[in-house]
């Protein structure tokens, strides 16, 4: 770095003033404190710009600065060396293993009487603060993508009805390059969040090593800057596609200046662009916002002298990881626990998992097909997905061994046990649950009379059934009682005849 100089513009009127008064340079050098041989320069600066004591009223620092300093036949502010274009340099700088060093030396080899590393340096600061904001960051190419919503919302209209609905703007900006995705959306809801960024990894045709997102809650559960917890489903897409997530810091704009750059610059592009069309569709939406994005990432960026497309193709595309050979599809997931009936819920649809599992905690994975349920790290369940029809979805194999006998009750099934007797037990049967406003409701009753035929023989029991229907005894406290009165008499050769009454339904009714 050159050496500072230490006098002021005070200090040259002031020796100005006293040479013009006869004070030689030896006293001028004492009264001022400084070397003799730095007053005789200055004064002989003086004399070859025509400047002498006292000076014109309007003659400011600045300019009487400029008159004894600047070299002649040298503009104000033009360098004496050979200077590089700034701008190639700083896209070099983003290409992995590239440093200032590195340049300076090829600088060096080029400009042999060129400048030296610590003013090369500083120059090339002073370019960087000339830049925008977003490109004064270094982002090594390949490196991150910002991704974020624009605060602006693009409104659709509804053919039928004209009512407007606000569609999201999401948007993804690649550090180093700039090169911008952008694209509608519903909402900002998990699906369409990492659906978004699914379409914008397709759109690069690679992956860079880390997402820096907002602490969107779609994306990031907590928000910390040493431990944030990123929310499971969208941990999972990252994974899938091996890239990391590294949210900014809350309250810290710095921290995604690019997409916020990106932003701005998007909503005067696109949103600014597009505010006359009407959109009656999130697809024309897309379809406009995707002439629009190709106008960006074309227009020649003023100071670098490129455009984002060029500097994509030509710095970042070759950093880009490839994209996974298997396509990524969309899984939701949440934590969830077994209720009493070996239940778990998700979006009000009931799916069993093995009864062993009540009151435990599991995951559940859901997808637009299948629900998978994990325990332990370990599936112990998966159905398919229920949009509509029945709420509970049950695997009978997840029952206990008395719910699955209980949901293996019909009431054919219950006849054919009776007919497996005779026909006056299955016309008791029949009655039996005809006589209840519902057939469950006669289940357990006909399981009883079941079980005390077990007992005793066919043709007693035919005799009992027939004798029940015959007085309406349709309990089993009274077929007991009967198989007792009936203890030891031979049945009737007649079938007797099933007894009708207001509630008896017939067989019909079971079809």
């Amino acid at each position: 770095m050159p050496a500072k100089r230490k006098l002021t513009m005070r200090h040259i009127r002031q020796m100005l003033r006293l040479a013009g008064s006869g004070t030689s340079s030896r006293e001028i050098a004492v009264m001022l404190g400084i070397a003799r041989s730095t007053v005789q320069d200055n004064l002989k600066r003086a004399a070859m710009a025509g400047l002498s004591w006292p000076l014109a009223s309007d003659l400011t620092d600045d300019v009487l600065e400029a008159k004894l300093f600047v070299h002649p036949g040298v503009k104000q502010g033009q360098r004496l060396r050979q200077e590089p274009d700034w701008g190639p340099l700083s896209i070099e700088l983003k290409k992995p293993g590239v440093t200032l060093l590195i340049l300076w030396e090829e600088y060096r080899s080029a400009h042999p009487d060129g400048y030296g590393y610590s003013r090369f340096c500083e120059l090339f600061r002073g370019f960087e603060k000339r830049l925008s904001p977003t490109m004064r960051q270094e982002h090594v190419a390949g490196d991150k993508v910002f991704v974020d919503y624009s605060g602006r919302r693009v409104p659709i209209v509804d053919r039928k009805t004209g009512e407007i609905r606000e569609a999201e703007l999401f948007l993804g900006v690649l550090g180093a390059s700039s090169y911008t995705y952008a694209e509608a959306t519903w909402t900002q809801t998990l699906p369409d969040w990492i659906g978004s960024h699914v379409r914008m990894f397709t759109f690069f045709d690679g992956v860079p090593r880390l997402i820096v997102p907002d602490n969107l809650k779609s994306g990031v559960n907590r928000a910390s800057f040493y431990d944030p917890e990123i929310n499971r489903s969208y941990g999972v897409m990252a994974a899938h596609y091996g890239v990391g997530v590294l949210p900014a810091r809350p309250r810290r704009p710095k921290d995604k200046a690019k997409v916020e750059n990106g932003v701005k610059f998007a909503q005067s592009c696109i949103l600014g662009r597009l505010r006359k069309q009407t959109f009656f569709s999130l697809t024309e939406a897309n379809a406009a916002i995707a002439q629009v994005l190709e106008r960006i990432n074309n227009h020649v960026m003023r100071r670098l002298g490129v455009s984002r497309r060029n500097l994509f193709e030509t710095v970042e595309q070759a950093a880009l990881a490839s994209l996974p050979t298997e396509h990524y599809e969309f899984a939701e997931w949440r934590l969830a626990r077994v209720s009493t009936d070996y239940h778990v819920e998700f979006q009000n649809f009931f799916y069993s998992v093995p009864h062993g599992l009540i009151r435990s905690q599991v995951d559940v994975r859901a997808t637009a097909r299948m629900i998978e349920i994990f325990h332990r790290g370990k599936r112990v369940a998966v159905h398919q997905r229920r949009y509509g029809g029945p709420r509970y979805g049950t695997d009978p194999a997840h029952m206990p061994s008395s719910h699955r006998r209980y949901a293996e009750w019909t009431p054919e099934r219950f006849r054919r046990w009776g007919a497996s007797i005779g026909p006056q037990t299955e016309g008791l049967i029949i009655a039996t649950l005809a006589s209840r406003p519902h057939p469950e409701q006669g289940f357990r009753t006909c399981l009883g009379i079941l079980r005390l035929y077990r007992d005793i023989g066919h043709d007693r029991a035919e005799a009992v059934s027939a004798r029940a229907v015959e007085i309406g005894g349709l309990n089993s406290k009274t077929i007991a009682s009967l198989i007792a009165t009936y203890k030891g008499k031979k049945p009737s050769t007649e079938p007797a005849a099933v007894m009708e009454h207001a509630n008896l339904r017939g067989p019909g009714y079971f079809h």
